[in-house]
């Protein structure tokens, strides 16, 4: 499933025409994307939340030659899906 099928869903639900509710969709994951850049949680009550998460720098090797080399540190993201989402998969 991508936006467009995302979008379709919900215009189909919410009587709006597709644009509209691809216009939405994105403007829902720019939210959820500058509120993580800002390092910040977001909560989406019976869906699970988006946290951010740094991480250090370490050592690694490269497969192909076995050298050693250093992996920059950086910021990841990380769902923690609600008890909803999971009792509906498992339900």
């Amino acid at each position: 499933m991508n936006t467009a099928d995302i979008a379709g869903i919900v215009a189909a639900e919410q009587g709006i025409d597709k644009a509209a509710a691809k216009r939405v969709i994105d403007s829902a994951l720019k939210a959820i994307t500058d509120a993580a850049k800002k390092g910040e949680e977001v909560s989406l009550p019976g869906f699970g939340k988006f946290k951010v998460a740094d991480r250090p720098a370490r050592e690694g090797r490269n497969p192909a030659t076995g050298a050693t080399l250093t992996i920059a540190a950086s910021k990841k993201v990380s769902f923690t899906a609600a008890k909803a989402l999971k009792d509906a998969l498992n339900g």
